[in-house]
């Protein structure tokens, strides 16, 4: 099975967050075919200076993407 690599921004207060393991997941909007076993390329965004430089890198172990939980058209990409 292929897997396939996404690169998306993330703000500095959430990225910081990934990189000292206090935030394990991510809420995005379901528009990639996300699968598990995907690699997440995270790359810190500031809004006022663009890309930062620092990335890291998550792989996807669970996608929750009941309606019940889950906004429509979104997903929760635990890693």
């Amino acid at each position: 099975m292929k897997y396939d690599t996404h690169e998306l921004k993330t703000w500095p207060e959430y990225f910081e967050l990934v990189v000292q393991r206090k935030k394990n997941f991510e809420v995005r909007r379901n528009d990639r075919d996300f699968k598990v076993g995907d690699l997440l390329w995270l790359r810190e965004y500031s809004h006022e200076s663009g890309y930062t430089g620092r990335e890291t890198g998550r792989f996807i172990a669970y996608i929750l993407d009941n309606p019940d939980f889950v906004k429509e058209g979104y997903v929760i990409l635990s890693f």
